[in-house]
C-alpha cells in the first residue's frame, strides 16, 4: 500500500454529494484478500531450486533479477526461457535487469530429463496480495486496491492481462510511526478464480468466475465526516468489520486515491495491525449502510490514519 498534513475540516466541504447515476449501483462489498498476478512481459527469478540452483547462484543470478534475453532471444514468458535453453550449446549468456541496471551473466544450464534448466523458479509479471472492494453479481466484474500497481520504475504497470487467485493472510507486521506495516499472505491453490483486465490509478479490475457471496449494497448518495466502518481481512480468510472515522473530504478533482481522510478507531484492529497496513488497500468503506469508497494509502508518520477513494471514482475507472 502505498502524507500530507491535515487541518481543520471546513464547513464548506463537510458534505460531499455524488452524481445521481452512482445511486443506482448495487454492489457486494467484499473485504477479502486476493492474490493478483499482472502480466507485463517481465520474467524474473522468484526462487532457487534446492538441488539444481547452485550453478545459477554461483554465476551471480539473484532473486528479483528480470531476465531480458538469453543468447539474444527476447524473453517475454517462462516458455521463452525453455525454448532459449533448448537452443543453447551448453553455455548461455543472460542479459538481466537488476535495480534498473542491465548486466550480463554467463552460466551453464543444468541437464535434466526434461531438458536444460536454469535451476530457478520464475515469476511472470508482478504478483502480490490486495483487498477486493466490490463485486457486481449482475456482470461478474470486481474492483480491488483503489490505486494502481506500479513497477520498479515507479510507473503504472502496463499489463497485457492478469489473473486473480484465492489468498489468505498468514501473518501481520504491525505498522508504526515511520514504518508502514504489512499483511503477509499466500495464494491458496494454483487455479485462478478470475482474470484481470485493467490496472489504473484508481484500482485494479477484472472479472471473477466464481464471485463473492453477500448482500448487495447501494453506493453512497453522500459522504460525511464522522463514524464509518471498513471490511478487512487481517487473519486467514475471515472478513471482519472495524470502526473508523472519516476526518475530511477532499475535492472531487482529486482522483488518485486521496478523496477522503480517515482514522482507525477500532481497538481490536489497532492492536492487531497498528492501523492501516499494506495489503489492506481496497478495504471497502461503509457509512450509513452504503458503500462509499475504499482504503488506499497510509500516512507513514501515523499508521492509524490514511486515505480513501470515492467509490464513484473506482466505478468510473472500471467502466
Amino acid at each position: 500500500m502505498k502524507k500530507l498534513i491535515f487541518g481543520t475540516l471546513a464547513a464548506a466541504i463537510c458534505l460531499y454529494v455524488l452524481p445521481p447515476e452512482v445511486l443506482a449501483a448495487e454492489l457486494v462489498p467484499v473485504g477479502e484478500v486476493i492474490g493478483l498476478e499482472l502480466s507485463n512481459g517481465a520474467v524474473s527469478v522468484a526462487e532457487f531450486d534446492e538441488i539444481l540452483g547452485g550453478p545459477a547462484k554461483a554465476a551471480g543470478l539473484q532473486i528479483g533479477d528480470e531476465i531480458l534475453d538469453i543468447d539474444g532471444m527476447t524473453i517475454d514468458s517462462a516458455e521463452d526461457v525453455r525454448l532459449a535453453l533448448e537452443r543453447s550449446d551448453g553455455q548461455v549468456v543472460l542479459r538481466i535487469l537488476r535495480n534498473e541496471q542491465e548486466q550480463t551473466l554467463n552460466l551453464r544450464p543444468q541437464v535434466t530429463a526434461q531438458g536444460p534448466r536454469l535451476g530457478v523458479g520464475l515469476r511472470q509479471g508482478i504478483t502480490g496480495i490486495g483487498t477486493v472492494t466490490w463485486y457486481d453479481p449482475a456482470t461478474g466484474r470486481f474492483g480491488s486496491l483503489g490505486h494502481g500497481v506500479n513497477g520498479p520504475d515507479g510507473k503504472l504497470v502496463e499489463m497485457s492481462g492478469g489473473r486473480a487467485y484465492d489468498a489468505s493472510v498468514l501473518s501481520v507486521k504491525r505498522g508504526k510511526c515511520g514504518e508502514p506495516g504489512q499483511l503477509r499472505g499466500g495464494v491458496d491453490g494454483d487455479r485462478p478464480i478470475g482474470s484481470l483486465d485493467k490496472n489504473t490509478s484508481r484500482g485494479v479490475f477484472g472479472s471473477c468466475d466464481r464471485g463473492w457471496q453477500g448482500e448487495t449494497m447501494e453506493t453512497a448518495a453522500t459522504v460525511r465526516p464522522g463514524p464509518a466502518t471498513i471490511l478487512s481481512t487481517v487473519s486467514g480468510d475471515r472478513v471482519q468489520e472495524y470502526s473508523v472515522e472519516i476526518l475530511k473530504i477532499y475535492p472531487q478533482n482529486k482522483t488518485e486515491g486521496r478523496n477522503l481522510l480517515l482514522r482507525v478507531t477500532d481497538q481490536k484492529l489497532l492492536q492487531t495491525t497498528g492501523g492501516i497496513v499494506q495489503g489492506m488497500s481496497g478495504s471497502p468503506i461503509l457509512q450509513n449502510n452504503k458503500l462509499v469508497g475504499a482504503v488506499t494509502h497510509v500516512l507513514v508518520n501515523d499508521p492509524t490514519t490514511g486515505y480513501g477513494i470515492f467509490i464513484e471514482n473506482m466505478l468510473d475507472a472500471a467502466a
